[in-house]
């Protein structure tokens, strides 16, 4: 059988183990999954995450909603 497992997941249609990590653990949470995938010291390891990405990042929200309008689009119907 193929296997997928990487940043992408593990695309075998089960929600539960999307976050797979190169050693076979399931994380919890984006931060850890991506940060298992970091190469040795090339990149600086990724902080959790907000929880409420709006909030924090408030300023963006525009950018942010013009940005969705353009894939809610007919471009993409």
């Amino acid at each position: 059988a193929r296997q997928v497992r990487g940043l992408c997941g593990t695309y075998n249609w089960d929600q539960q183990d999307e976050f797979t990590t190169p050693a076979g653990d399931v994380e919890t949470g984006v931060a850890a999954f991506a940060n298992a995938y970091r190469a040795a010291g090339n990149c600086p390891a990724l902080a959790p995450l907000p929880l409420q990405p709006c909030d924090a990042f408030a300023g963006r929200r525009e950018l942010a909603e013009a940005a969705c309008a353009v894939l809610r689009g007919p471009a993409f119907q």
